[in-house]
């Protein structure tokens, strides 16, 4: 079934899942939410959406969350968790590793195209007002980096930040942290650490809930654009267990009452989006080219590799990045 699902009509849904199944029909499933925040701030927003999900489907739905994006690839691997919201690096990551498929696509409240990366200082920080600020590299400030599967904490400034300026973080700062988007933010309004990447919906979610935090800090850079989050389920779920998973998220907020479709919306609001639109694994090519560009970049500086092994791994790499490059035109998202 991988990368066979392309934008259509809700009717036409569910024809899209095979009839081969290979797990019986699910009564229970575990849902993966990444931890992007506290898991008592992310309960709030989850629960109401789980609940309805269990309501409209008939089955069970148990949030499972865990302390970073591994153990929710780790759950899924082994079949913990069945259904997950990944980021687009996480994604590519279960999708590879733990028999995962994207079948749904996040949209955007506002509606914006997808949402981007951002580095932020706090809000009276003068020294620091740019990007090169930030990178003057004399190991003068902290900077608090994201979780290692972050597509917006980690893998896009480590390709459009640190290695487009051939900056190695450790090298650059007086010391390199790891950690979710909202301790990061918080992090920098409290003056913990001088820098730290995020992104431009857990900024607004904070301006939203906590301005008084948002006022502390300031943007310094913004990426290109990223694509929105995927909704993830394991392949081997049975057919029907599949049809009722994307039927709930392709009418959710869009059929029923003028009331319920107002409710579903506002439940919706509370994760930062509007109603689902279909997805499939290609949502992931754009990841997986920046992944190897990453790749590409460190084996150019790896000094434990002779030129040889260097040009042959660079090689194969540049071959992964224009295949994928290659899918992107011939498999569109849109």
């Amino acid at each position: 079934m991988k990368g066979i699902m392309r934008t259509f009509g809700v009717a036409a849904v569910a024809m899209t899942i095979s009839s081969t199944a290979v797990w019986a029909a699910q009564t229970e499933l575990n849902f993966g939410i990444i931890s992007t925040e506290t898991t008592t701030n992310l309960k709030d927003q989850w629960e109401p959406f789980l609940a309805d999900m269990s309501a409209k489907t008939g089955i069970k739905i148990t949030p499972f969350y865990a302390s970073d994006y591994a153990g929710i690839i780790e759950g899924m691997k082994f079949g913990k968790v069945q259904v997950a919201w990944y980021g687009n690096k996480a994604a590519m990551e279960a999708v590879d590793r733990a028999d995962g498929e994207v079948f749904a696509q996040s949209v955007d409240k506002e509606g914006n195209p997808g949402y981007w990366s951002v580095f932020i200082t706090q809000a009276g920080n003068t020294a620091v007002n740019s990007l090169d600020d930030a990178l003057k590299c004399d190991k003068s400030l902290t900077f608090g980096n994201g979780d290692p599967n972050s597509t917006s904490g980690f893998l896009v400034p480590s390709v459009f930040v640190f290695t487009a300026k051939g900056v190695e973080p450790k090298d650059c700062f007086k010391a390199v942290t790891n950690a979710n988007h909202e301790a990061n933010i918080m992090a920098v309004a409290n003056g913990q650490v001088d820098i730290a990447t995020n992104n431009t919906e857990s900024l607004r979610r904070i301006r939203e809930e906590k301005p008084e935090i948002a006022d502390k800090v300031k943007v310094i850079w913004q990426s290109p654009l990223i694509p929105l989050d995927p909704i993830v389920w394991r392949e081997e779920l049975d057919a029907d267990t599949k049809a009722k998973l994307m039927t709930f998220f392709m009418t959710y907020g869009r059929l029923g009452t003028p009331e319920q479709v107002a409710a579903e919306r506002e439940k919706l609001k509370a994760l930062g989006w509007a109603p689902f639109k279909p997805s499939s694994d290609a949502q992931l090519y754009p990841i997986r080219i920046l992944e190897a560009q990453k790749a590409m970049n460190k084996v150019s500086k790896d000094e434990t590799m002779s030129q040889a092994e260097k040009d042959a791994r660079i090689k194969e790499l540049e071959a992964t990045k224009a295949k994928f490059e290659k899918l992107m035109v011939d498999q569109p998202q849109s």
